[in-house]
């Protein structure tokens, strides 16, 4: 990196530090600190979803997969615009009908609050691990183009992170996401006018080209290095197109059903009309961009067909340890002019950081509100609640930095591997769990804890299978890949038997389910 590379990162640095600065002074209250005072408009909302959802890893394996591959990794994406229509029109209301701050209070309200307790808590040991992955691949991209050391890139990051989001809060969290979305997508636009003007074929050439080597379609790599189309049957053996799509509307359905940063965004807009704006924003931006940066893997794979590297060649057959998610740091950093270059890897911290600061105050929020306002300490003012919510966000912080380092110095993958496994063993089947609630009548806590234990039993079944702990005679024959659809699928179905077989209770279900709705206005 040269100084005008490190002078333009810098600024992008300090920019999101006053950010942090400006809306600390603003934050006088719990109802301000988590939800901006549930005043900001829709196209906000919706451009801070985009930054939540598309983090580093989106950002360089998504042309990474279409460089080396093809846009298989597009299928994954195609349900997005349905999952948005139903989450607007079917789980909205559910959370603006009542002054909700964390999706987890609706449990409570359906199922008795061990559920309650128990989602939050779920919740809150998937993100920081995943706030740790996180941290560790940006440190990763940062030690890789600057050269300091990667604990110097993991602690530096993590402080910065953790500076604009403790003192700023969903304000700042929400405008900065709304700045880097911005980056990241000038980033990439910046990259494939570069390729085009350099191409002497143009636009023209990247689609001639990527059409004649099959790189538009959905297929899948080969041993042999070949391409073949992935059919669309249903197999729960293989990953087949039409799995992909339904592993992604499952994750979609459950990101937009039930996942803390999105419902608190819901939460935060000014009324159920913006916050339907904000979905709408989100639905088309996202598409774009996984549209955009999907055919700027292609552009690279011309670009680099006709202009060939050792490098590069070495990335698309993966020899030397070369990787495919490095393309698009590679061309920044040799194909740019100096300033410019900075402005992209910008981009790339950007999506990291959009990412990181959303779970943050996340964690924050739920910590307060679900645990330790409802159950530890009760009946105390708000200021000290908004006190102990920075220094939750603080001691989160912490966490994130320990377990990037961990991720950083094991000699091997084991820790990575245990970590995200426990997360999906005790995070699983929650969209299972929400969609008893909204679309049935049945359940209640003790159903509910019947399908937890279960869904908990079966999510660790697949995961011993799939790293082998496990002998032959008793592998499920089932790809590792479903795990999740699984997963909701016995959630749901243990819940709703317990609900027929167990004594019912009388409970008041008004504007709990689909079918006890009221019709009266929303906000």
């Amino acid at each position: 990196m040269n100084t005008a590379d490190l002078i333009v990162i810098v600024l992008y640095f300090a920019g999101v530090s006053a950010f942090g600065i400006y809306f600390a002074g603003r934050n006088k209250s719990t109802e301000a600190y988590f939800l901006g005072n549930r005043s900001f408009p829709g196209w906000a909302i919706g451009i801070s979803l985009v930054g939540t959802s598309i983090s580093s890893q989106s950002f360089l394996a998504t042309p990474g997969d279409s460089f080396k591959i093809s846009w298989i990794r597009y299928v994954f994406v195609v349900s997005f615009p349905v999952v948005i229509i139903v989450a607007a029109w079917l789980f909205l209301p559910f959370y603006r009908r009542t002054k909700t701050t964390s999706a987890f209070e609706y449990l409570e309200r359906r199922f008795g609050p061990s559920t309650r307790l128990y989602g939050a808590a779920a919740f809150l040991f998937a993100q920081v691990i995943r706030v740790a992955l996180v941290l560790y691949l940006l440190a990763l991209v940062l030690h890789e183009l600057t050269g300091m050391d990667l604990w110097l890139c993991i602690v530096m990051s993590g402080v910065f992170v953790s500076f604009y989001t403790v003192a700023g809060g969903i304000e700042a969290v929400v405008w900065t996401d709304v700045v880097q979305t911005i980056i990241l997508a000038a980033g990439g636009v910046i990259c494939l006018i570069t390729v085009v003007s350099q191409l002497p074929g143009g636009l023209g050439e990247i689609i001639s080209v990527g059409m004649a080597d099959s790189k538009f379609q959905f297929a899948e790599l080969m041993e042999d290095g070949s391409l073949r189309r992935t059919g669309w049957t249903f197999s729960m053996k293989d990953k087949t197109a039409l799995m992909v799509v339904f592993v992604g509307l499952t994750h979609f359905m459950a990101e937009y059903a039930c996942n803390q940063n999105v419902v608190q965004r819901y939460c935060a807009s000014s009324s159920i009309r913006e916050a339907r704006k904000a979905m709408a924003w989100c639905c088309v931006a996202s598409m774009i961009i996984w549209t955009f940066f999907t055919f700027l893997g292609t552009a690279f794979y011309v670009f680099f067909k006709r202009f060939p590297t050792v490098d590069t060649q070495n990335m698309l057959s993966g020899e030397a340890g070369a990787k495919a998610e490095q393309i698009l740091p590679y061309f920044v950093m040799n194909h740019l002019p100096a300033g410019i270059s900075g402005l992209v890897l910008a981009a790339v911290l950007a999506a990291a950081m959009s990412s990181l600061d959303s779970s943050l105050n996340a964690i924050s929020t739920v910590s307060i509100v679900d645990i330790y306002r409802r159950h530890l300490v009760k009946g105390r003012d708000d200021r000290h609640y908004l006190l102990a919510a920075r220094y939750i966000a603080i001691f989160a912080s912490v966490l994130m930095v320990v377990g990037a380092l961990v991720l950083a110095f094991s000699e091997t993958s084991t820790i990575n591997d245990t970590s995200i496994a426990l997360s999906a063993i005790f995070s699983g089947g929650l969209l299972g769990l929400y969609l008893l609630g909204f679309l049935t009548t049945r359940g209640d806590g003790r159903a509910v804890g019947a399908a937890i234990a279960c869904t908990i039993i079966w999510t660790a079944y697949l995961t011993l299978a799939k790293n082998e702990f496990l002998p032959p005679v008793l592998q499920p024959g089932i790809d590792s890949y479903y795990t999740g659809i699984i997963g909701h699928f016995v959630m749901f179905c243990i819940g709703y038997a317990g609900g027929w077989l167990l004594p019912r209770k009388t409970r008041d279900l008004t504007n709990l389910s689909v079918w006890t709705q009221e019709s009266t206005p929303l906000d």
